[in-house]
């Protein structure tokens, strides 16, 4: 595949409330398709950002027009993070939708890292659409996402010398009973909760398009979640294309690290799908 330049816009799509801003990186000339962007869940997106920022390099030069979104309440988009909900990210991946199928021809595919696969599998359920997904260490079970997120309030109160004990289900009993909490600095709504814990990684029935599952595993041998994914996805004759790659865990890491094999695997399934145009 022959390496091309770039080029990178950074702009607000919408206005007021729902004014999203918008990184697009291009390939000089004509581009193969397009690919949007779905972050990761809170401080993971931010510490993501660098990688993610890389890949999106590295998939237009090879001539991809690559979408990066910040959703309702992220980064320099409109609101707070606590008045996100997740039926306001599902319409930002409408937007972002429309915005790619305007601006480029060709192939359109979803990219997300960690919990941005669960947005995306309930974004399908809603739609017709069965287009080529690239899940980035893909997290199956909202639950334990949120689960995760709620446990790092229990770690700082046990840094500053308090209980652990009870922490997570009583942030849990709050979000249930519509009330807010904060954790690690964000302020997490209700709504948010509740749809983000709703979600499973589960592909609507019909879905046919390709699928391509990477993840960081020490020794480069995919996890039993991805093997279990694949497995049972390939049952209901969906092309799944697995690969893991050595690397640091770049979304939990305080330090900001990449892992650049992630981009030349990913790149070997982007070129899958040129391959069947």
């Amino acid at each position: 595949m022959r390496a091309l330049a770039m080029q990178r816009e950074a702009f607000f799509l919408g206005r007021g409330t729902g004014r999203r801003f918008c990184l697009v990186t291009r390939p000089e000339g004509c581009p193969v398709g397009g690919i949007i962007h779905v972050p990761a869940f809170a401080e993971e997106l931010n510490t993501s950002r660098r990688m993610i920022g890389l890949a999106a390099r590295s998939f237009a030069r090879a001539g991809w027009v690559v979408l990066q979104m910040d959703l309702h309440g992220c980064g320099d988009s409109a609101g707070d993070f606590g008045e996100a909900h997740w039926d306001s990210w599902l319409e930002d991946l409408d937007r972002a939708w429309a915005w790619m199928d305007a601006d480029c021809a060709g192939p359109r595919v979803l990219w997300s890292l960690r919990a941005g696969a669960l947005l995306v599998a309930d974004w399908l359920k809603g739609t017709e659409r069965s287009v080529p997904l690239l899940f980035w260490q893909p997290v199956t079970q909202g639950q334990r996402q949120l689960n995760e997120f709620l446990r790092l309030r229990a770690m700082a109160g046990m840094l500053e010398g308090g209980e652990a004990s009870g922490v997570v289900e009583s942030l849990r009993l709050a979000l249930e009973t519509g009330e807010g909490v904060e954790v690690a600095g964000y302020s997490l709504g209700p709504a948010l909760a509740a749809g983000l814990s709703a979600a499973e990684l589960v592909l609507p029935e019909g879905f046919q398009a390709p699928v391509g599952l990477l993840e960081v595993a020490a020794g480069g041998v995919p996890g039993r979640g991805v093997q279990r994914l694949a497995q049972a996805w390939r049952a209901l004759e969906v092309p799944v294309w697995v690969s893991a790659v050595d690397g640091p865990r770049f979304w939990q890491s305080r330090e900001i690290m990449v892992a650049p094999a992630l981009c030349d695997g990913s790149l070997n399934f982007l070129k899958s799908l040129e391959a069947v145009r």
